[in-house]
């Protein structure tokens, strides 16, 4: 809450609720306290008198004390006032007029926008900001309100911003204050009043003391400072700027302070509790009381507050929640945003003439009062920042006056006492420069194709607008004009040159007749009126006006101005015209008018004089070629400029030619200084290159030298013609000049190819020149070269102006050293003991080179612990062997063991070297086996383990592959072989299986044999076992004890018979061992018996040989296996016997069914078996006493005629067959079955039965109306049932739907399905097609291949107002296309299927299609063709059509094909026919070829093919766009010859002519063999141009023809020719090739551009659609993906479906007419109700006419009217009278109640919703309910029908929600008034709508739908971008960068060959293909582009 107070405002909120007439707040302030006492006073039907007693009573005030009552603003309370109070006016109760505010009040004021928000609010819509930084025009607003308060002051005008922004003080803020006059606290309620203009508003609350707007006085330049006007600048600003506002003023005269705080969070507030948004509190209190501001992040304001002690008026402006972005801005540009305000105050601040800083005398009337400071106080350290507007010296308006060198003032007067003072500053040329100043600070705009042409023609001004216009003295920013009629540029010829129309600015002053915008951006319609033709114009001089024609005045003006203050050029000696290629601005490139001299302040500067540039980087000498001027001039004119081109000197040095103004020549250096520079520089040019060998150890050339050998060090010097030393090329400027560097290569020519092994580049010393160290590196075999080159810095370039730089070159070779050292090479491993093997050896020189080792060497071996020994050695070239070495000794068994072998060769440096060779054992040789004795005893049944070992010859334990060793046992019967692998470490153990010998009772002999089958050498061994016989356990034996004699022995595997449910014991057991010994039992042996009937066995009783009992099973199943096993360590030993349980006497009977279910009308399947059993239910074979007889059975519906009893031996039991049902309810039946005194109940299951018929349970009402297209909402329910209607669910039936109309399409979910468990199947109908009439819906099944009868759906197809079915074009087809021209306007309307023209419709959806050539066969137009989208429709065109405007018509003639698509949805579009234009050639504007002939070069002899210039060339007339267009025209062809040199002869033609005329026909020439004169005049090596002019008869000569010209080149020398010819062809081709990649490169940027925007726009959408789901609580960081975003759709399209299948109330009349031609349908369809009491009381009101059928038309109404006979009621539209009106209920007169009414009473007709045709609905309830009013309950009706009648207002027909009606006569009770319930209204009543959650659903379904399309677009256009640029950045982009770059130095090189020869534009057949590839390229962008730009929208 803010600190208005909760207190207060509920006060006010009850006391206003209670206000009967005239209510006063009144403030005892009399003494001084912490409050004050506040009483709400009742002023009703009091006079003054009574009311002061009143007041005196109220604050029991004794009669003696004097008292006094004022208003807030200290106006005293008398008679005349006091009947002015009004209702909730706050008074001050005082002891006296002046005595101080001890305690602050607080007024309660209304500011309740002015109907003018309404009335004006559409012109800020028009003229609002146009885009720019608007926040310094938000300062302006509230300098402006400080403006209009201090302008009665005569002394300063203080106007002081301060922006808070140190933290320490609170948060940030804006304190706008100026000393102006205050606000009363009338004024400051006016100002907190939204558009409560000056003219308006009152001053006072008074009426006595109101005053009147008074407009000002008229003032030079309108400075009257009334610029505070419309009551919206102030609140825009404030709450533009930051969050809230205080206003705190201090009015002229008044002790108080008057205080207003305004806040968004308050507001906020209001509007959350429903308060009263527009009100608030005013706080009066004494000067510099801030006890009030108890906020910490308002601090400041103490310091604030505290100021306004001893000021007489002041208003501040306090913004507080400055938003964060303007914080940033009011810092970071604080400079730019303080000039932009001087400008706008320029005149305020400096007076009438502005900020004149070249005037010394000043007039005191012209100079301004006003000081407006700017403050920036930022948190220390950081200083304040502080400005004065009047010290700002950079604004526009300043720099304006500053250049101006002349002025022209005017004035001018329009209607309604409009009145506009102008002046116009001119700004000369000063001979190199215009001096009209630019903006330093505007960002330069990129330069539009249109306005190439300013760069000449509009320098100075450029094509901105002239006048800068202020209003009352206020610069308005977003409104110039351009210029007036008598000040534009001259269409005709001028006394001045054109360009002098861009040298002069302007400032219009207007008063405020004129208007402008709210916000004071724009004027309204200033340049309307000021162009007006009643708009007369006056000259002022010296102030005084002179009525003078304007124009005449100012060329005047102009002409003087030019001739006096502008400085210009002379240019002389025309010599032609040219084209400037090297232009990069296509606009610019041509006309360029050549001249030989020009003069420029007295001096003459001709062809071919030598000069010197001026403020050139670098500065060069050389020789004029020509002075160049732009324009189609033909003879000496003057200029303010021109360009010259230079040859520079010296030409060997440079061999260039550069372009520079003209501005840049040195006008003060002489010829003489020239030449003697170029000399200087020709002379210091580089020539020889010296090397000397500074330790005299020179090489001398092709020195061989052996490897490791030393080059240098070498000191190197470059020498110039004379001889000295130079280390940079000659230059101008020292700082320019490039360096000259010394590059050294050594170069070996190695087998493979040169290889450079050393390269350095050296730079020039001081002391030593060049100087390279010593290289000792040159130790490869081989020839080597030394190379010493002269290069260039930073470019290494080795030619200088097409020569060499001096070099120097040494050839030299390097060979192998002698022996020094040998390497020993790799020996082949594994090495065995006593195995050979060789030791290669290298022999090599230092540097590792092979040579011969010295003569009778012989190597010594030498190796620790080892015996070696070799054979001898062998030579192979190089290479030394060691042949058949051997090695012996002990190893590490079979491991590896490494040796140190030492090789020793006597002669050399390092004679000896060391390597390490491995050893392994040898082959296997011998066998030992452990333990070694001959005998070894074994006991029966235990294994044998041998430890094996495998030894080589030395006894060392080896290892070989495949090294099984093997032991076979001889002697024991079916013993196995036992081996163990040695193979991996020569050692192994072999552990035999048990040997087990059968039925053994004594020792018996065995042996083991010991071989290797892989070795034969090593020998078998042999051992002897002995086994004798084992004590364990062998035999177990179980025996049943009865007694000591009665003992029963159970054999293993024996069964025995017993009784279920008895005990077997008295069980024992005996063990014993192989010799048959008894085996005495022990706790261990004990332990170790199991048996596995129980787990829990009894120690003890083991011990003495028991076994634990076993208990019987109760059941007679399988027979029971019983085991009993002995298990230790080696034996295990069991025995076993199995029980076999026999049944005991019968006790039950048991009753067993395999089906408990059985269907009506049949029998239950299978039989049901009654069985006896025993107490265990264990079916007994004993009959019962009574046998077979007395079986019977009972049960609910049983059939006992059919049942069947038999008895089955077999099974033993009774057999029960034909158990069957009467047809009844399905469910559980029982029955009881008795037999032989045994009785047992079972349940059966009774099913329906079997499939017969299909209902449909759930679907659509009949007849169901459906648009074509379309599919049905509600799915179709079918039920499968039996014969007696049951459901009959869980059957393999199938159903079907389908139609026996042919002509109807359906689109099924599944046309066939089965049924579910429950037996229901759902059918949905996406979608019926097909002609308009009455169809069946026929629903069949079937059953075992037996049909099932369903049931029938009949359907009505009504056309579709939404399904567009065709395009309907229209456009003039009288137009004529003419190329490149504008294609007349294509009207398409989208026609539905009802025939009529659809609205709504994305006008992105529709497209138009054009491409070359006739109509396609497919419809479909091609890939190729280009993509138009339509235009914005103008005010006053239709909105169910699509117009495209202004489309471009293609360049070249021939037939185009123009074709419309509307994109339906992403899989289906709809075309238009296709459309063929045929486009024709634009104006004729030139002579042109077919193709661009190369050209030609010629030479002067006696061959006629050396002299030919143009063989055979065909020249047309041709449009702009290089079509045809002569056609029918005629004339003449004139050839003539040109140079550009003056001085240059001309050669003649054949016949010695200068000249040739050809015959032009048809608008063509054929030119043949055209050639020079044998011996023909010319220079040689000149470049000459023919020129082809035509003629035309009957052609306008306002229309000029541009002449073809075609360079050509002279030469006398035949050789010279032909070599020039050969480079112009390559040259033409080069250009060719190089346009074609620039092209393609500008190409890929643009594409790149274009595909980065694409990126921005995708994100941008992506971001906005984000936010979107977020304002529709959808949690976005769950939608990531795609994946995701289709989850979410799919829940959302399921809920959506949930929540439309809930019941609602439904119309269900048929209505077969709605969807025919003019036809709105039944009444009872055209409206929807969503309160069912509600829906019910109106349809019964309106019962009569629910089924009446509306037409638009009476012919509609007619047919149906005659189809039907009259049996149907029709309304037709087009006969409703009724009149459209807002009226209130009837209680409701002049915005006020007449009664309090009860029951909520509304017109019945705003309770219906219509969501068709809404006009023409509210036309038809409009006539039939009338005012029926609906009401809550009977009594309120009549409550509010008396009440209406006693106001003597008739009232209508009441309708109640409980169903009762009071007729428009009063009469109500009995049955026709009371409505019958909802459910007896059938199918005549209003259905409801769908609920909001569904369409909440739906819109959060679309938009997840585009944000899904969006996210998809998004990483289309991010690949296509990542995917282009790694194209760009792919080897075959890099390749033809660096193919661009080759050409391009190819081309510079011919060119440098050529000389003089112009860069021409290739052959158009070049152009034509390299056009051709780019277009390509261009219509893939366009094309993407507009993909990417149709998915977005």
């Amino acid at each position: 809450m803010s600190e208005l107070g909760v207190e207060q405002n509920s006060t006010y909120e009850s006391f206003k609720a209670d206000i009967p007439s005239k209510r006063l707040v009144v403030y005892d302030c009399r003494i001084e306290k912490k409050t004050s006492t506040k009483r709400v006073v009742n002023a009703n039907g009091l006079d003054f008198n009574a009311f002061l007693l009143h007041i005196s009573k109220e604050f029991a005030i004794p009669t003696n004390e004097t008292f006094v009552l004022t208003t807030t603003d200290r106006a005293g309370i008398n008679v005349e006032r006091y009947e002015e109070l009004q209702d909730g006016n706050t008074l001050h109760l005082l002891q006296s007029n002046d005595q101080v505010l001890y305690v602050a009040t607080k007024e309660r004021i209304n500011f309740l926008p002015h109907y003018d928000t309404i009335v004006q609010s559409g012109m800020y819509e028009y003229y609002a900001s146009e885009g720019q930084k608007s926040l310094p025009y938000a300062f302006a607003e509230l300098i402006d309100n400080s403006l209009a308060a201090t302008s009665t002051i005569t002394g300063v005008r203080s106007i002081d911003i301060r922006l808070m922004f140190d933290d320490s003080l609170g948060r940030p803020a804006v304190v706008v204050l100026d000393n102006g006059c205050g606000m009363t606290s009338k004024q400051l309620n006016n100002w907190a009043v939204y558009r409560l203009s000056k003219f308006t508003r009152e001053h006072s609350s008074l009426s006595s003391d109101h005053s009147q707007y008074i407009r000002p006085e008229a003032v030079p330049r309108s400075l009257n400072s009334d610029i505070s006007y419309f009551g919206v600048g102030g609140k825009q600003a404030v709450f533009y700027i930051g969050q809230s506002t205080r206003m705190i003023t201090k009015p002229v005269g008044c002790p108080d302070v008057h205080e207003l705080v305004l806040s968004k969070e308050e507001f906020e507030r209001k509007e959350r509790n429903k308060e009263d948004i527009y009100s608030g509190f005013i706080r009066n209190r004494k000067v510099g009381d801030s006890s009030h501001v108890k906020d910490e992040e308002e601090r400041f304001l103490h310091g604030l507050i505290a100021e306004e002690v001893g000021k007489e008026s002041f208003t501040a402006v306090v913004v507080t929640g400055v938003q964060p972005e303007h914080i940033t801005l009011l810092k970071q540009d604080f400079h730019l945003w303080t000039r932009e305000l001087a400008h706008l105050y320029h005149y305020y601040i400096h007076g009438i003439n502005g900020n004149d800083m070249k005037s010394t005398y000043r007039n005191s009337d012209c100079v301004s009062n006003i000081d407006i400071q700017i403050s920036l106080l930022e948190k220390i350290p950081k200083i304040p920042r502080v400005v004065n507007l009047r010290e700002i010296d950079n604004d526009m308006q300043t720099l304006y006056i500053n250049s101006t060198a002349d002025t022209f003032e005017f004035k001018a007067y329009v209607e309604s006492d409009g009145t506009v003072e102008g002046i116009l500053r001119y700004h000369p040329f000063l001979y190199d420069k215009e001096t009209y100043p630019e903006d330093p600070y505007a960002v330069p705009a990129p330069m539009e194709e249109d306005d190439e042409d300013c760069v000449i023609l509009n320098q100075a001004r450029g094509k901105r607008p002239i006048f800068e216009c202020f209003w009352n003295g206020r610069l308005i920013p977003y409104t110039t004009v351009s210029e007036f009629d008598w000040c534009a540029h001259p269409k005709k010829a001028a006394p001045v040159p054109v360009e002098c129309y861009s040298r002069f600015s302007g400032v219009l002053f207007t008063n405020d007749r004129f208007q402008v915008s709210t916000n004071k951006l724009t004027f309204m319609d200033l340049e309307l009126q000021l162009k007006d033709k009643e708009t007369f114009f006056t000259r002022v001089v010296n102030g005084q006006e002179q009525r003078v024609k304007i124009q005449r005045e100012f060329s005047q003006w102009m002409k003087n101005c030019h001739e006096k203050l502008d400085k210009q050029v002379k240019f002389s000696g025309f010599t032609g015209m040219t084209a400037r290629t090297d232009v990069a601005t296509k606009k610019m490139q041509y006309p360029w008018a050549t001249f030989s001299s020009i003069e420029w302040e007295g001096k003459t500067y001709k062809t071919g004089q030598y000069v010197k540039s001026l403020r050139t980087m670098p500065i060069f000498c050389g020789s004029v070629a020509k002075f160049l001027l732009f324009g189609d001039h033909d003879g000496d004119v003057y200029a303010t400029g021109g360009q010259v081109q230079v040859i520079m000197e010296p030409s060997s040095l440079y061999d260039e030619v550069k372009i520079i103004p003209i501005s840049k020549l040195d006008r003060n250096v002489t010829t003489a200084a020239i030449k003697k520079s170029i000399d200087d520089e020709l002379a210091r040019l580089p020539d020889k290159v010296k090397v000397t060998w500074p330790e005299n150890n020179p090489w001398a050339q092709n020195v061989v030298r052996p490897a490791g050998t030393f080059l240098g060090p070498l000191h190197v010097d470059v020498l110039n013609k004379k001889g000295e030393s130079v280390s940079r090329m000659p230059s101008s400027s020292q700082s320019t000049s490039k360096k000259l560097l010394m590059e050294l290569k050594v170069v070996w020519h190695g087998p493979k190819g040169d290889i450079e092994t050393n390269s350095h580049i050296a730079q020039h010393s001081g002391k030593w020149a060049f100087w390279f160290k010593t290289m000792e590196n040159l130790n490869k075999l081989g020839k080597y070269t030394l190379h010493l080159n002269t290069v260039l810095n930073e470019s290494n370039a080795t030619v200088f102006a097409g020569k060499q730089l001096p070099s120097y070159k040494l050839h030299f070779s390097i060979t192998e050293g002698s022996a020094e050292r040998f390497v020993v090479g790799a020996v082949t491993t594994p090495l065995h003991i006593g195995e050979p093997f060789d030791i290669p050896v290298e022999v090599v020189d230092g540097y590792g080179h092979p040579t011969r080792p010295p003569a009778d060497s012989k190597p010594v071996l030498e190796c620790r612990g080892l015996v070696v020994s070799y054979e001898g050695t062998a030579m192979i070239g190089t290479t030394f062997t060691i042949k058949g070495v051997t090695a012996c000794g002990k190893v590490q068994n079979f491991q590896r063991k490494t040796f140190d072998m030492k090789v020793v060769l006597p002669g050399l440096q390092q004679d000896s070297q060391t390597f390490k060779i491995s050893l392994l054992p040898g082959i296997p040789h011998s066998l030992r086996v452990t333990p070694k004795d001959q005998h070894i005893t074994v006991e029966n049944g235990t294994p044998v383990v041998f430890d094996i070992e495998v030894y080589d010859k030395s006894g060392n334990v080896t290892a070989h592959p495949k090294l099984i060793v093997r032991c076979q046992l001889q002697g024991v019967p079916g013993s196995t072989l036992v081996a163990v692998d040695c193979s991996n470490t020569g050692a192994g153990q072999i552990v035999t299986k048990p040997i087990t010998l059968k039925d053994i009772k004594k020792e018996q002999t065995v042996k083991a044999k010991f071989d290797v089958p892989s070795q034969k050498g090593v020998v078998a061994l042999l051992r002897e076992l002995k086994v004798v016989p084992s004590r364990r356990v062998s035999r177990l034996e179980v025996y049943r004890q009865e007694d000591a004699q009665d003992t029963t022995v159970l054999k293993d595997k024996e069964k025995v018979d017993w009784a279920v449910g008895d005990t077997l014991d008295n069980l024992c057991y005996r063990l014993s061992d192989e010799g048959g010994r008894t085996v005495t039992l022990s706790e261990e042996l004990a332990l170790k018996v199991k048996v596995n009937w129980t787990a829990e066995l009894n120690v003890e009783e083991l011990v003495q040989g028991k076994l634990p009992n076993i208990q019987v099973p109760t059941l007679v199943q399988d027979e029971h296996y019983y085991q009993v096993s002995y298990q230790d360590l080696n034996t295990t030993v069991d025995t076993s016997f199995i029980i076999v349980p026999h049944p005991d006497e019968p006790r039950t009977m048991k009753v067993t069914m395999r089906e408990s279910s059985v269907r009506m009308g049949e029998a239950l399947p299978g039989n049901i078996y009654l069985e006896l059993t025993d107490q265990y239910g264990n079916k007994t074979l004993s009959l019962p006493p009574s046998g077979l007889d007395e079986v019977s059975a009972k049960g609910e519906g049983l059939d006992e005629a059919s049942l069947v009893f038999t008895w089955q031996e077999s099974r033993h039991a009774m057999v029960v067959r034909g158990v069957r049902f009467s047809p009844g309810v399905p469910g559980s039946r029982e029955i009881s079955f008795t037999w032989g005194g045994f009785t047992e109940n079972v349940r059966v299951n009774l099913a329906a039965g079997q499939p017969a018929q299909f209902r449909l349970v759930d679907g659509p009402k009949e007849p169901l109306q459906v648009f074509n297209e379309q599919r049905i909402a509600q799915s179709f329910i079918l039920q499968m049932c039996d014969e007696w209607g049951n459901p009959s669910p869980g059957q393999k039936v199938v159903v079907m739907l389908k139609t026996p109309n042919s002509s109807l399409k359906l689109r099924l979910s599944a046309a066939s399905q089965p049924v579910d468990l429950e037996g229901r199947a759902t059918f949905i109908v996406d979608n019926l097609s097909g002609p308009k009439g009455e169809y069946q819906l026929e629903f069949r099944g079937s059953f075992n291949r037996k049909p099932i009868p369903g049931p029938s759906v009949t359907i009505i197809i009504v056309p579709s107002p939404n399904k567009p079915v065709r395009l309907a074009v229209e456009y003039d087809t009288n137009a004529v296309f003419a190329a490149g021209g504008t294609l007349p306007v294509f009207t398409v309307s989208v026609m539905a299927e009802d025939e009529s023209p659809m609205r709504k419709l994305n006008p992105a959806s529709l497209s138009m299609l054009m491409w070359r050539g006739g109509g396609s066969v497919s419809k479909v137009p091609p890939k190729v063709a280009s993509q138009l989208k339509c235009s914005k429709p103008m005010g006053d065109e239709k909105d169910d059509r699509f117009y495209f405007r202004d489309k471009v018509i293609p360049d070249h003639v021939g037939d185009y094909t123009v074709q419309f698509a509307l994109c339906v949805d992403m899989s289906k579009g709809l075309w238009s026919q296709q459309y063929v234009i045929n486009v024709v050639a634009n104006e004729p504007v030139k002579l042109a070829p077919d193709s661009q002939p190369p050209t030609p070069v010629i030479s002067n002899n006696d061959i006629i093919a050396s002299r030919t210039l143009v063989e055979d060339m065909t020249l047309r007339i041709m449009d702009m766009y290089n079509n045809p267009a002569g056609t029918g025209l005629q004339g003449k062809v004139m050839v003539t010859m040109r140079s550009s040199s003056s001085s240059a002869t001309l050669p003649v033609f054949d016949s010695n002519k200068k000249s040739l005329q050809v015959p032009l026909s048809e608008g063509q020439a054929r030119i043949t063999n055209l050639a020079i004169m044998m011996n023909s005049p010319g220079d040689d090596g000149q470049e000459y141009t023919l020129l082809f002019k035509p003629s035309v008869s009957g052609f306008s000569s306002k229309k000029h023809l541009a002449a073809f010209e075609l360079p050509f080149r002279f030469y006398n020398d035949v050789q010279n020719q032909k070599q020039m010819s050969e480079l112009t062809k390559k040259k033409d081709q080069l250009s060719q090739s190089i346009d074609i990649y620039k092209s393609l490169f500008d190409t890929n940027r643009q594409l790149i551009n274009e595909l980065n925007n694409q990126v921005k726009d995708v994100t941008n959408k992506e971001t906005f659609l984000k936010s979107q789901l977020r304002r529709q609580s959808l949690n976005v960081a769950k939608l990531s993906s795609i994946s995701e975003i289709d989850a979410a759709v799919r829940e959302s399209s399921a809920e959506a479906e949930r929540v439309r299948r809930q019941p609602r109330r439904v119309c269900s009349m048929p209505d077969p007419y709605k969807g025919s031609q003019d036809v709105l349908g039944k009444i009872a369809h055209l409206a929807l109700v969503v309160d069912d009491d509600a829906a019910t009381v109106i349809s019964w009101h309106l019962l009569g006419d629910m089924d009446c059928v509306v037409t638009k038309t009476t012919v509609a109404a007619r047919k149906i009217y005659d189809d039907t006979q009259g049996r149907q009621q029709v309304l037709p539209l087009d006969t409703v009278f009724w009149r459209s009106s807002q009226k209130p209920l009837p209680h409701l007169r002049n915005g006020k109640t007449s009664f309090q009414p009860t029951g909520n009473p509304v017109f019945a007709k705003d309770l219906l919703i219509f969501p068709e045709n809404s006009e023409s609905c509210q036309m038809v309830f409009g006539s039939l309910l009338g005012d029926t009013i609906l009401v809550d309950d009977l009594d309120s009706a009549n409550h509010y029908r008396k009440g209406v009648v006693q106001s003597q207002v008739p009232c209508p027909t009441l309708l109640t929600r409980k169903g009762e009606r009071i007729r428009a006569n009063g009469k109500f009770g009995g049955l026709q008034n009371k409505a019958p319930p909802l459910e007896r209204m059938r199918s005549q009543v209003f259905g409801a709508p769908l609920p909001q959650q569904y369409h909440t659903l739906m819109g959060q379904i679309d938009l997840l739908q585009q944000s899904k399309m969006a996210m998809q677009k998004s990483m289309q256009v991010k690949m296509e971008f990542e995917n282009h640029m790694q194209y760009l950045k792919s080897p075959e982009m890099a390749k033809k960068e660096e193919e661009m770059a080759e050409q391009e130095k190819q081309l510079r090189d011919i060119e440098k060959t050529l000389a003089s020869t112009p860069v021409r534009p290739p052959p158009t057949s070049a152009v034509k293909r390299r056009h051709e590839e780019v277009d390509e390229l261009a219509d893939i962008i366009i094309k993407r582009t507009r993909s990417s730009r149709r998915d977005l929208n």
